[in-house]
């Protein structure tokens, strides 16, 4: 993706946020300033809370509440593809608990729900 994005003139704060982003995963480049650590805990947080988001009467972020993703990200069963430990790595490395990163996602979310169909 390096040489992707290179290729299109992306400034190198860029790359390397999202290059590592797949830390532990698919490579070595362990995030270090507040956008890296930020792409890396929300890009499986985002796919947690979509799934809850998703599946309420809703299908909205309107109404969606951090309480209702805690309550899920404690059934493994659920969005079992949703790496949590990247998450709670994330949010360690940020130096806020999960709940607060879920609450703070969740308002992110909201500002574009239009866009991504939520």
């Amino acid at each position: 993706s390096r040489e992707l994005l290179e290729g299109q003139g992306w400034p190198e704060e860029h790359i390397r946020a999202v290059v590592s982003h797949g830390w532990g995963i698919f490579n070595d480049v362990e995030p270090q300033t507040n956008m890296e650590k930020a792409l890396y805990a929300v890009d499986e947080l985002t796919g947690l809370i979509t799934a809850v988001a998703i599946i309420r009467p809703s299908k909205s972020m309107a109404d969606l509440e951090a309480k209702a993703v805690m309550k899920k990200w404690k059934d493994k069963s659920f969005a079992a593809g949703v790496n949590r430990s990247v998450i709670e790595k994330g949010a360690a490395m940020l130096g806020v608990e999960v709940r607060e990163l879920v609450t703070d996602t969740i308002m992110g979310m909201r500002e574009v729900a239009d866009k991504i169909g939520l």
